[in-house]
């Protein structure tokens, strides 16, 4: 019996990435890393910003997402996201201007908690990258 699902990576300008034969994704949730398997429950769940892991039987993609929103039902896995770059697309001058645009956005005095956190998850996700 398969253990098989699909998955579609959607961002505003098209359909990003798409495959039929994965076995597992991991995403950064809002309440924390989310495994994905074949018939996990149908959920919907918002995404902040992290790298998302993609397992098939024979390889493991990464990519690194902005924010957004998951369905899975069915055995498919939507994910939408305004932002979604390859892992190993990610050079050190995107990232430390990335960086530097969310640290002048966090000493803002008119944002909110929620984007606090958002724009922190993005920072402590950069620099993870830049390490590694």
């Amino acid at each position: 019996m398969s253990e098989l699902f699909n998955l579609e990576i959607i961002n505003p300008e098209k359909s990003f990435f798409t495959k039929d034969d994965v076995n597992e994704v991991v995403v950064p949730a809002y309440e924390g890393e989310m495994g994905i398997l074949k018939d996990h429950i149908s959920i919907i769940s918002f995404l902040k910003p992290g790298i998302m892991k993609v397992f098939t039987s024979n390889s493991e993609e990464k990519f690194y997402i902005e924010d957004g929103i998951l369905e899975f039902k069915d055995n498919s896995l939507s994910i939408l996201t305004s932002s979604v770059i390859k892992y190993d697309q990610l050079d050190r001058d995107y990232i430390q201007k990335s960086i530097q645009e969310a640290e002048e956005n966090l000493s803002k005095d008119d944002i909110n908690d929620q984007q606090r956190f958002l724009i922190s998850q993005k920072i402590d996700t950069l620099k993870s990258v830049i390490v590694n």
